[in-house]
């Protein structure tokens, strides 16, 4: 009778276990970014660049900072954020398709960003002032 405990003691631990694992993976909704946000997390994660322009996506999902010849970008994957580099030109003619802008990033980790357009903030920037923080 001892080993009939002991077993149905174990099979409750691990259905705890299991649950409290699936539990942790379920994704939890990461903020919009703003400007303040959007220049806190590019400080962290490019420490050594200095953006002096940001494009914030439409619906806070990613940023594209300019740093000189440098496109910075930010942008959210599943519950947590990604940041890439790549040149601001190749950022400028990315297309724009179905209301996103879809940036090739080269990266089999995380192939393509895609962040949202708007008609208030379009993509390319249309003048310097337009992407002015």
């Amino acid at each position: 009778m001892e080993e009939l405990y002991t077993l149905i003691g174990s099979a409750v631990a691990v259905a705890l276990m299991v649950a409290v694992a699936a539990w942790a993976r379920i994704a939890r909704p990461s903020p919009a970014l703003d400007e303040v946000a959007a220049r806190a997390m590019l400080a962290a994660e490019f420490p050594d660049h200095a953006p002096t322009r940001l494009w914030i996506a439409a619906d806070g999902g990613g940023v594209i900072a300019r740093d000189g010849v440098r496109a910075l970008v930010l942008f959210r994957l599943g519950d947590s954020w990604v940041s890439r580099a790549l040149a601001w030109d190749d950022a400028v003619k990315a297309p724009v398709r179905a209301g996103k802008v879809r940036l090739r990033l080269r990266d089999p980790a995380a192939p393509v960003a895609a962040l949202a357009v708007s008609g208030v903030n379009p993509w390319p920037p249309q003048d310097e002032e337009a992407v002015a923080p």
